[in-house]
């Protein structure tokens, strides 16, 4: 465990680099809607209708070129990070597929293009594939972003990746790349990758058939046995096979409450309002 003093060189580090860039706060409430005007148009995030959109291929699957852009019922392109509201009524969240269950290309949102479209990610200029398949729907929530300016003082003092919080879906339909499905949070994991605190919430899409039974970190276990351990070990060992050390997983290694997932869900989502203010230096992400 890093200790304070060695948190505060690193956090002084991190403020340097940023151009002193602030910490964030932890307000206890649950914020409101965020509306801010849109750079290009698009008037708030509480005009858009999430049910008309659709993701819009751009080039070839497993090529460079390739891109998923979210468009609006009117056929305009929108960004998944930024135009999907977070939330979706109460309780339920917004949740954006990358990377389908049962596969092993690394889509993500690139969060340095307009837009912020889903594309494979690379390394060295060539795609990247995970070593095997992942068994559950993978992508992200909208309107949240881990800040790499502040230091979490529950998880080793460690920053935040600079993404998106990620999401496991473990219902039992395999969605596409895209798509934009209403979830609800059940736990969440603590994962800590090359020293950056990168978030892993465990939800279920509100269409699951199991989806009424579980509500709750306790229930994952009793209806999806053994869900939440193959989760952490999937995300603690994948990198094993190109030679790189396991990541680790903080908060005793386990997955906490709904309450405490809920709770990363409101500080990442009042980091992006930040973001999107320009409170904080965006520095090389997209915020159109």
């Amino acid at each position: 465990m890093a200790t304070a003093a060695t948190a505060s060189a690193t956090a002084a580090t991190r403020f340097t680099l940023l151009a002193g860039a602030g910490l964030r706060s932890r307000a206890s409430r649950l914020p409101t809607a965020v509306r801010f005007q849109r750079q290009r148009g698009l008037t708030t995030t509480a005009l858009l209708k999430t049910a008309d959109l659709r993701p819009k291929e751009q080039g070839q699957p497993e090529t460079l070129d390739y891109r998923v852009f979210l468009v609006d019922g009117g056929g305009r392109k929108v960004s998944p990070w930024h135009d999907v509201p977070l939330r979706a009524g109460d309780g339920v969240f917004h949740f954006i597929v990358e990377i389908p269950k049962e596969s092993s290309a690394k889509m993500e949102v690139a969060t340095d293009e307009a837009f912020t479209p889903i594309k494979q990610d690379t390394k060295k200029g060539n795609l990247r594939y995970y070593p095997y398949n992942i068994n559950w729907n993978y992508g992200l929530f909208p309107q949240t972003w881990e800040d790499p300016t502040s230091a979490n003082s529950d998880v080793e003092g460690a920053f935040g990746d600079n993404d998106p919080v990620d999401v496991v879906e473990i219902g039992e339909r395999r969605a596409n790349v895209g798509d934009v499905l209403k979830v609800k949070p059940l736990a969440a994991l603590a994962m800590i990758d090359e020293g950056e605190l990168d978030w892993k919430i465990v939800a279920i899409s509100l269409d699951d058939p199991k989806a009424s039974l579980v509500n709750d970190v306790d229930d994952v276990e009793k209806h999806f046995p053994g869900t939440l351990t193959a989760i952490r070990d999937w995300f603690r060992d994948y990198k094993i096979p190109d030679g790189k050390p396991a990541n680790r997983f903080g908060l005793g290694n386990k997955p906490t409450s709904k309450e405490y997932a809920l709770k990363v869900i409101q500080e990442t989502n009042e980091s992006w309002e930040k973001l999107v203010k320009r409170n904080i230096p965006a520095g090389e992400l997209s915020l159109a």
